[in-house]
């Protein structure tokens, strides 16, 4: 029995894909605009409520801009559970 994995790409407005050959904690590298993390701060408010702190380093990095918060909210993002970040992504794809 063969089997085929269909993969469907995330929406490039929101998300694309910066190297397809990395990996990191199982999620590819990707870059993510100010829009997209305020948007991903918004709907993580709603899933870990608005005190997590990924939840402030979303908010902190779509308000400011600055590598230094931008990098440590995708950090800390990538250090939620894989169900968090797939339920966040999946809110703001909708």
């Amino acid at each position: 029995m063969t089997r085929h994995v269909i993969s469907v790409p995330p929406r490039p407005s929101v998300m694309m894909a910066a190297n397809d050959t990395k990996r990191e904690n199982g999620m590819d590298e990707m870059t993510i605009d100010r829009e997209a993390m305020g948007q991903l701060a918004k709907a993580l408010a709603f899933i870990c409520g608005p005190d997590h702190p990924t939840t402030i380093a979303l908010k902190a990095a779509a308000e400011s801009g600055a590598e230094r918060d931008i990098k440590n909210a995708r950090t800390l993002f990538l250090r939620l559970k894989p169900s968090d970040r797939r339920a966040a992504l999946a809110m703001i794809n909708e």
